[in-house]
């Protein structure tokens, strides 16, 4: 079932659980997702970056994540990740992607928000969604060359109100491309923009998130968790063992099995530990 996002995410933030956005790829991984959301019979986000959008035009993304969202039992958003160009996000919208994210953390504020109020009015027209991130979240790899700054609560009140996002990424402690679970949370930070906004808070680059953490901000204002990094590893950790032991096979798709497989299992840890699914 195809939802936008403000329908996935609707009464979550004040529950003790949240929504995982997961970027994914292509069809593989996608179908693995949503056959681990099928299991828990829970919500789940799927996500485009911009390394997937570059490698795969949008409009041939949002047809294969579309109909896979379609096809799915359980409700299925088709979300654009860190746009940052308006043309992007316009051409997301005409091909079908139900949420977009408008990423305007690196410029100045003002700028920030005049940007995302114009997204904010085309994909409202659409019935589409808007997230926008406030503060910056950075990269475990310098040389991106993101500038990283904390969310400052009293900003994502205002940028909040003046735009009127669907959902708000903040900056918290931690950092998108994590291969190890370092992220140090600033709860005080987290307490304080949930105190001064409305809107559902999205947290990302959650793969360098500890589990027990995962579980506890779950239980905060934070609606949906993107985490990408955990599934990359797992597919290619375990598409180079399979290619080790089958060294004379080159049919991909034999080879793509296992690891559809464990990323299935991986995206339902992730969203058992974000404490949506069957109780």
């Amino acid at each position: 079932m195809l939802v936008n996002l403000k329908e996935a995410l609707k009464g979550v933030a004040k529950s003790d659980f949240a929504i995982p956005g997961f970027n994914v790829f292509g069809y593989e991984d996608a179908v693995a997702v949503v056959r681990a959301a099928e299991e828990l019979d829970a919500p789940v986000i799927l996500m485009t970056n911009k390394v997937a959008v570059n490698h795969m035009p949008i409009e041939i993304l949002a047809k294969i994540l579309c109909a896979v969202a379609e096809d799915a039992k359980v409700p299925v958003c088709v979300h654009l990740d860190h746009a940052t160009e308006f043309e992007v996000v316009a051409r997301a919208i005409k091909a079908g992607y139900t949420s977009v994210m408008y990423d305007g953390s690196q410029l100045p504020f003002e700028e920030n928000i005049k940007n995302t109020r114009e997204i904010v009015r085309l994909a409202h027209a659409c019935n589409v969604s808007v997230e926008a991130e406030i503060g910056a979240v950075g990269y475990s790899d310098p040389s991106l060359k993101v500038k990283a700054r904390y969310t400052e609560p009293e900003e994502a009140k205002i940028f909040a109100e003046k735009t009127g996002v669907d959902a708000l990424a903040v900056a918290i402690g931690t950092l998108h491309r994590m291969e190890t679970q370092d992220a140090v949370i600033q709860y005080d930070r987290l307490e304080a923009i949930e105190k001064l906004t409305d809107v559902p808070l999205v947290i990302h680059g959650s793969t360098g998130v500890k589990d027990e953490d995962l579980k506890k901000l779950s239980r905060y204002n934070v609606a949906k968790v993107n985490i990408g990094t955990a599934l990359r590893m797992v597919f290619g950790n375990t598409m180079r063992e399979e290619m080790n032991k089958n060294p004379n096979e080159f049919d991909r798709i034999v080879l793509f099995q296992k690891p559809m497989v464990e990323v299935q299992k991986e995206a339902k840890k992730k969203m058992e530990l974000l404490g949506i699914g069957k109780k």
